[in-house]
């Protein structure tokens, strides 16, 4: 079954709760108890069973591919992902481990027992077949089922990684094999905000955005979401709704078909833009990135591309492909206004930053009223 086919959901819809919490939830051991009685609560609360997607404590990840370069500096691909994915497998079992201290029945699913099925990209995989049955039949067992984030497997059942920030994306592939209409996103920030709050003053809440803002914000830059998650959900209409990761778990943006398309400055001092000597040459690498899984722009007014999020080897996937490498022009910083984007470059991370700022500055913000959170409320 292929992933834009149907798939057979568990028998009530909302049976089943789809919440995912990303690397910043766990910045110690005790923040998986600290979780595990939120969940706690909210089975009490609601008797519902729970699928929760969770990413690897902050830093694993990058302590794993730090160890991995000390013994390769250019290790390949198929062992990157198989010893990445494992920081992730960790977390979700220390979550398991916490449920299971306060008498809850929990289970883990690895990447090779959900039934996702990806192509063999190994780093950026794409999911191209969903078995709902493993899941249906572990929530029919355990209160709690726990996912690590990004985990999957190709045809030959070799173990593959969704990329960087991917848990957003399994979470979205979980609810839609339980046959969730809506999936929470939880992570350090409450929802999508017109630029990225912790370093951009005067930034304001978004409540209620379309899936293709959302999608197009991830593409240039936007943290909060991973863009394929956010295309996925709107192909099979499951709503997201973020969350703040600790108590009281506030509610910030909903993201949905109905959702507004606004304004906002979108960057990552990780991305940067790159220059190739023609724009055929630039077309080739804009492809040669795309078939990696790689998120690209082409940008058109000149021979560039713009790499968003960093975290890539790029010299060597260039390599690979026989392909020049493009030469350093900077880092992008995009001015989004519903569905037309502007694309300015700063010479360094910093520079983006202050850059980011001032567009921010100018920029005609909605009414305080209107960019007013949600309520919360008390339990996950």
């Amino acid at each position: 079954m292929t992933d834009a086919a149907r798939t057979t959901p568990l028998g009530v819809t909302d049976s089943v709760a789809v919440l995912k919490f990303g690397g910043s939830t766990f910045r110690s051991h005790a923040a998986y108890d600290q979780l595990a009685a939120g969940l706690e609560e909210r089975l009490e609360r609601e008797g519902r069973r729970l699928a929760v997607v969770v990413s690897a404590m902050q830093g694993e990840t990058e302590t794993m591919r730090g160890r991995l370069h000390e013994v390769n500096a250019h290790p390949e691909d198929a062992t990157s992902a198989g010893m990445l994915a494992t920081a992730d497998l960790i977390s979700a079992h220390l979550l398991a481990t916490a449920l299971h201290r306060r008498g809850r029945t929990a289970t883990v699913l690895a990447g090779h027992q959900i039934g996702l099925t990806t192509n063999s990209s190994f780093l950026w995989a794409r999911v191209i077949e969903t078995d709902p049955g493993p899941l249906s039949r572990t929530l029919g067992e355990y209160e709690v089922v726990v996912v690590p984030g990004g985990q999957a497997v190709d045809a030959q059942g070799r173990p593959t990684w969704l990329g960087k920030n991917s848990s957003d994306l399994s979470a979205i592939a979980v609810a839609r094999a339980v046959g969730a209409t809506a999936c929470e996103i939880h992570s350090d920030v409450d929802g999508i905000y017109t630029s990225d709050p912790h370093l951009v003053r005067g930034a304001r809440l978004l409540p209620d955005v379309s899936f293709n803002m959302a999608a197009l914000m991830s593409l240039y830059g936007a943290k909060v979401l991973h863009r394929r998650a956010v295309q996925l959900a709107l192909r099979h209409g499951i709503e997201i709704v973020c969350r703040y990761n600790r108590a009281p778990f506030s509610r910030g943006t909903t993201i949905s078909r109905e959702g507004a398309q606004m304004a906002a400055i979108v960057f990552n001092q990780r991305s940067v833009v790159l220059a190739y000597d023609s724009d055929d040459i630039a077309d080739c690498a804009h492809g040669v990135f795309h078939a990696a899984g790689i998120d690209t722009v082409r940008l058109t007014e000149k021979p560039w591309v713009a790499v968003v999020g960093g975290f890539v080897d790029l010299e060597a996937v260039q390599r690979r492909q026989n392909l020049k490498p493009g030469s350093y022009v900077g880092v992008p910083v995009a001015q989004i206004r519903g569905s037309k984007v502007t694309t300015h470059i700063a010479e360094s991370g910093e520079d983006a930053l202050h850059l980011a700022q001032t567009l921010h500055d100018k920029l005609d913000l909605p009414d305080a009223d209107r960019a007013r959170r949600q309520p919360s409320y008390a339990g996950v």
